[in-house]
């Protein structure tokens, strides 16, 4: 069995940043195995958008990963917290949503993550947190904040980014964190999964579940996919982006435009391709850059459409490029 596990954890550890901890997971994965029992792997979203482009997927693929293992995914709208906006990463306060705006982008977001999701019953569980956040007294909230002090929530460097530029940090704002921490505890998560700018989010809900008596999940936190102008992480507000539902000829399109050097990230987050195929994919001694775009292209194609569709967006290409 310690053999089995350590190939888990192995293809698991692909394109992560970092595991808090290897060997919280190894023991998470070992006693899951023992007794029969899925793990739930926790992966928070908060439905500030209508659309998923690639670099929301990268996350959504590792916890493909962990249901291919025979774990269950079990996916946090945030549907309450979406109404205090996410300080992740801001310099600024989010503006607030409204309910009708929270429940269209929702229902958006489950649609597109089906395409990369296993949508069936025993490996996808799917909470709304104002079934439980909704419902806290103030005597409860207050209990939940006594969880943390004031410093300890001032270490996010967004919040300590604003203080030392003498701008305003709410305190409805250090509630985000405790909240998304408070989500793990009522799901009962082993393992949560984010991207890098999640992370102080997914360890303060360690915390809160060593504090409501619960094994703290594993979090493990992947890096932001980097968009179509190689500097800037890939948004749609700054248009560097490739939409799930983009049309497969625009979508082969966009990853031909990518520079070379941006192969191997997109290879390794976006691919199911070997560490060893992906090295001679982008030595340009054993594979030239163009063959390996066009691969990469017709790969990522076939995963939101298949493989016929992908073939035909790459002769479409070919053709428009005859005809210019």
């Amino acid at each position: 069995m310690a053999e089995k596990i350590a190939e888990q954890i192995k293809a698991l550890k692909r394109g992560t940043v970092e595991i808090f901890s290897d060997a919280e997971l190894a023991e998470k994965l070992t006693e899951s195995a023992k007794a029969g029992r899925q793990l739930r792997i926790k992966l928070g979203l908060d439905p500030t958008s209508p659309d998923i482009h690639l670099g929301h997927t990268v996350v959504l693929r590792k916890m493909r990963q962990f249901q291919d293992l025979g774990h269950k995914a079990v996916l946090i709208i945030g549907d309450y917290t979406a109404r205090i906006g996410d300080p992740s990463g801001q310099n600024s306060i989010r503006p607030m949503l409204s309910p009708e705006q929270i429940e269209q982008n929702a229902k958006s977001y489950f649609k597109q993550a089906g395409k990369i999701l296993d949508t069936s019953e025993d490996k996808l569980e799917i909470r709304y947190n104002s079934e439980w956040l909704e419902k806290l007294t103030l005597m409860e909230l207050i209990q939940l904040m006594a969880k943390k002090t004031v410093a300890q929530m001032l270490q996010r460097d967004s919040f300590k980014k604003r203080l030392q530029a003498d701008e305003d940090v709410y305190m409805h704002e250090f509630l985000y964190p405790l909240m998304q921490g408070y989500d793990s505890v009522v799901v009962q998560s082993d393992v949560e999964l984010g991207g890098t700018d999640q992370t102080f989010n997914n360890l303060i809900g360690r915390d809160i579940q060593r504090a409501y008596g619960q094994s703290p999940q594993v979090v493990i936190t992947m890096p932001i996919l980097v968009g179509l102008d190689g500097r800037e992480k890939m948004s749609k507000s700054k248009g560097n982006y490739i939409g799930v539902t983009d049309e497969p000829n625009d979508m082969f399109g966009k990853v031909m435009s990518i520079s070379d050097e941006m192969m191997e990230n997109y290879f390794t987050l976006l691919t199911d391709l070997s560490a060893d195929k992906i090295a001679e994919l982008v030595n340009p001694d054993r594979t030239h850059p163009k063959e390996a775009k066009v691969l990469l292209g017709k790969t990522i194609v076939a995963q939101f459409y298949n493989d016929a569709t992908a073939q035909l967006a790459e002769i479409g290409r070919a053709s428009c490029r005859e005809r210019v």
